[in-house]
């Protein structure tokens, strides 16, 4: 479980945003993420969190992004997404899309917004997900959102790494093709214990998804093509991230590398919620 809080002193006065993992598994097999191997699948009942219902009253919560593993997996969503329904609260998903088709029409109904993990174009998401159609599950998944919610806000999360960081602007390219209304770009993490890492990834294993000085030099390069060519869609807010906040998805690289101090951002629940 994710928080987003505004605190005074030393207690918490108010959490506006909560991020709930409410599945443990994932219908994808990610190359930068662990989460797959989970051989138990647990998820979050809706008495677990009916005993905390007066906590998030009491805390003001606003807003409530569903994560996982992947959500959609969840035997009894509709009965979470009610809970949280009751009491005004705004619902995003955050998926893989691969079960959105399948699912589509109650997904219209439960959520005001979807977030969507994309790696690339076609060819490279698929490689990234080690999901064969992965791609056009997304795709297939958003026309039926559409067809069910037309005005559904549904967004796009890159996770930047060593396999598609000279492919960004063909991301870009790739996210309008299917129809998602923004696209935004995180830098992979290397180092916590996030996404069902038991310890920290060894420097092997981060080696296959941080960047060497000669990929981090590219990477800088692909970035100025995509402030270049795509300034319309920065200025407009398609893509998500500032010029500024582009540039230091290469700053955590170097940083890995120890080319550059990099610095903790500071945290806005209107964009960064998921990592944004």
């Amino acid at each position: 479980m994710v928080l987003i809080m505004e605190q005074s002193r030393d207690h918490m006065e108010s959490m506006p945003v909560l991020v709930l993992n409410v599945h443990s598994r994932c219908n994808c097999r990610c190359v930068m993420c662990d989460i797959w191997k989970r051989q138990s699948s647990q998820e979050l009942r809706v008495s677990d969190l009916e005993a905390h219902r007066e906590a998030c009253r009491r805390l003001s919560v606003r807003w409530v992004v569903l994560s996982g593993g992947e959500p959609l997996l969840h035997s009894d969503l509709r009965s979470v997404c009610t809970l949280f329904r009751q009491d005004g609260i705004r619902l995003t998903l955050l998926t893989t899309g691969l079960l959105l088709a399948k699912r589509a029409k109650e997904v219209a109904e439960l959520f005001d917004d979807v977030i969507v993990s994309l790696d690339g174009p076609q060819d490279l998401h698929d490689t990234i997900r080690r999901v064969n159609g992965a791609f056009k599950l997304i795709a297939e998944g958003i026309a039926a959102l559409r067809r069910y919610q037309p005005a559904m806000r549904i967004a796009g999360r890159t996770t930047v790494q060593k396999a598609n960081h000279r492919r960004l602007l063909d991301t870009v390219a790739s996210a309008k093709q299917i129809g998602m209304d923004s696209l935004s770009f995180l830098a992979a993490d290397l180092t916590s214990e996030a996404f069902n890492r038991p310890l920290q990834w060894s420097p092997r294993r981060q080696s296959e998804i941080a960047l060497t000085r000669d990929e981090v030099d590219r990477l800088d390069a692909e970035i100025e093509r995509l402030i270049q060519t795509r300034a319309e869609d920065i200025r407009t807010g398609y893509i998500v991230e500032s010029a500024a906040k582009l540039r230091k998805i290469a700053t955590h690289f170097r940083a890995h590398l120890g080319q550059a101090v990099e610095h903790s951002p500071v945290c806005n629940g209107a964009l960064d919620v998921c990592g944004h």
